[in-house]
């Protein structure tokens, strides 16, 4: 399997190329910003035929998630599939493994999971000038942009597809100074890392308000996680280690390990994310907004080489706490030397340890840790104070967490 391991090591190397009865829309919005944390959710399918009851059970563990941190879910406004219509659009499999259709059962669902609510909310959201931050759930389906990855879609209601560059949009009418965090679990959902940009768009530089995101895999592949199957102690995706991180319970209520890796009493977005980046075993490969920013400052392969030819203690001993939590973790996973370079484990390793796509991918998380280390080092010690701007609002912002309700 190892000859496959530079091809994935190659997919994820980037350039600076150019990178009902229910309250209105308005009333909803109001109510929830009252708090110390505002949320938003968008989940389901496209169509029947792919809204996976896996999706309607990612919306239910979300508002378990908020519980366990001490919130009311009704906080959270979620938008769902076809909304409460009462159709039957939820596909799962029965007892004997046929396919069967159902309506939803998530409580305090607004609407649809359409474009046009979506476009409403943050419209009035725009008007009220808090600077309460704003994190965004979307757990459903996405679409590859061959043509260019860096401008891929979220699948709305009816197969309407939101492309990065009209949803960043939206966000753009967000006032300068509300934070605005995401998780999303779609496939490809790294090309929504662009919404850091102004317009989505890479060759128009960072936007000026503070945008950060994490996301279930890296932009020109698919992700894990969307079934029909109903037993949730099955599943494993990126948005379920993420909620357990965040929270320390999974998503059948079992207490996991402490995500928070720097002791300081509380679980960062970034910690959950590393979390996530160990948790379980699948081929997603995670990535942040900071982390997709300096992958992109990688020039050439060369530098990558470069990088990877490194021994990894000494990037190991560089790296902040959740960082070294992955390196250590992947590492030890692998039998690697931490005297020696990740190429070096790599030529020296059994071939026993890789046998699937998923020890494939654990091998390439790792590859992509140890590079961030590096990059982030060379942006740190550079003399761009533009990029060292850039990279410590990224980082600040994906250092925040769920507030204290």
């Amino acid at each position: 399997m190892r000859r496959f391991i530079p091809v994935l090591l190659a997919s994820v190397t980037l350039t600076n190329s150019q990178a009902l009865s229910q309250p209105s829309l308005s009333q909803a919005s109001t109510c929830q910003r009252s708090n110390a944390q505002n949320f938003l959710v968008f989940g389901g399918g496209g169509g029947p035929s792919y809204n996976e009851i896996a999706l309607e059970k990612n919306m239910l563990y979300f508002q378990r998630s908020l519980k366990e941190l001490g919130y009311n879910p009704s906080v959270a406004p979620i938008y769902f599939a076809n909304g409460n219509t009462g159709e039957k659009t939820v596909r799962y499999l029965d007892e004997r493994g046929r396919e069967q259709y159902k309506t939803h059962t998530i409580p305090n669902v607004k609407g649809a999971s359409s474009i046009a609510n979506l476009r409403t909310w943050l419209t009035e959201a725009a008007k009220e000038k808090s600077s309460t931050p704003l994190f965004f759930y979307f757990s459903g389906h996405g679409g590859h942009n061959r043509v260019n990855e860096d401008n891929s879609t979220l699948l709305m209601w009816r197969d309407r597809q939101l492309n990065v560059q009209n949803f960043t949009q939206m966000l753009d009418r967000l006032p300068q100074n509300k934070p605005f965090v995401t998780m999303m679990s779609q496939c490809y959902s790294g090309s929504f890392a662009n919404l850091i940009y102004r317009g989505g768009d890479p060759n128009k530089g960072v936007a000026l308000q503070t945008r950060c995101g994490f996301f279930a895999t890296i932009k020109s592949r698919p992700s894990v996680g969307c079934t029909p199957e109903v037993n949730e102690a099955d599943y494993r995706d990126y948005s379920s280690s993420f909620f357990a991180g965040l929270t320390g319970r999974d998503r059948v209520g079992r207490k996991v390990a402490s995500a928070d890796y720097n002791k300081d009493g509380r679980i960062a977005y970034s910690e959950a994310h590393a979390y996530a980046k160990v948790d379980k075993f699948t081929t997603d490969l995670p990535i942040s907004t900071s982390e997709a920013w300096l992958q992109r400052q990688v020039s050439n392969p060369t530098m990558q080489e470069q990088i990877l030819g490194q021994p990894i203690a000494p990037l190991a001993k560089i790296a902040r706490p959740e960082q070294r939590f992955v390196i250590e973790s992947l590492s030890k996973q692998f039998k690697f030397d931490p005297a020696r370079s990740f190429r070096g484990n790599l030529q020296a390793m059994k071939p026993d340890l890789v046998k699937t796509a998923e020890d494939e991918a654990y091998l390439v998380r790792l590859s992509m840790e140890l590079t961030n280390v590096a990059m982030e080092r060379r942006v740190k010690t550079s003399k761009d104070a533009k990029a060292i701007a850039t990279l410590n609002r990224l980082l600040r912002c994906e250092s925040g967490s769920w507030g204290k309700p």
